[in-house]
C-alpha cells in the first residue's frame, strides 16, 4: 500500500510529528506548537549562531522565555587543541524573537574547557 493510501492525504507523504490535523481527527488535543516549546527556541538559537560564526555549538547552557521572545547562552568550541581540556570555548548570550529571528548575540565569556566554574 502506497504512502498516500496509509495516510489518506493523497500526497504521498506520511503525517508527520508535527501532522496537528491528523492528531485532531482522531479525536485527540491538538498539541501546543514545537515553535513555541525551550528545545524549539534551544535549536533556533544554535542553528542561527552557527550561521554567524561559522562553528557548531556544542550546547545550549541556559534557555528563557522573555515577553519579546527567548534568551539562551550557548557554548561555541572557539580553538581546538590537544589535550582537549586545553581547547577555548565561548559562551554566547543570544536573544530571539517571538519567531525565533537571531536579534542579537554577544559573547560574555571565554573559557579553556577543562576550567570548573568557582562559586563562593
Amino acid at each position: 500500500m502506497a504512502a498516500s493510501e496509509k495516510d489518506g492525504t493523497g500526497s504521498g507523504r506520511r503525517p508527520s510529528h508535527g501532522d496537528h490535523t491528523a492528531r485532531r481527527a482522531r479525536g485527540g488535543r491538538a498539541p501546543k506548537p514545537a515553535k513555541h516549546s525551550a528545545a524549539w527556541a534551544m535549536r533556533t538559537a544554535a542553528e542561527q549562531l552557527e550561521e554567524l560564526l561559522g562553528r557548531a555549538p556544542e550546547s545550549v547552557s541556559a534557555i528563557k522565555p522573555t515577553e519579546e521572545g527567548w534568551e539562551a547562552d550557548v557554548e561555541v568550541l572557539e580553538l581546538e587543541r590537544v589535550p582537549e581540556t586545553t581547547s577555548v570555548l565561548g559562551t554566547y548570550h543570544v536573544t530571539l524573537d517571538e519567531e525565533g529571528d537571531l536579534l542579537a548575540y554577544e559573547r560574555t565569556r571565554r573559557y579553556t574547557r577543562g576550567q570548573i566554574d568557582r562559586r563562593r
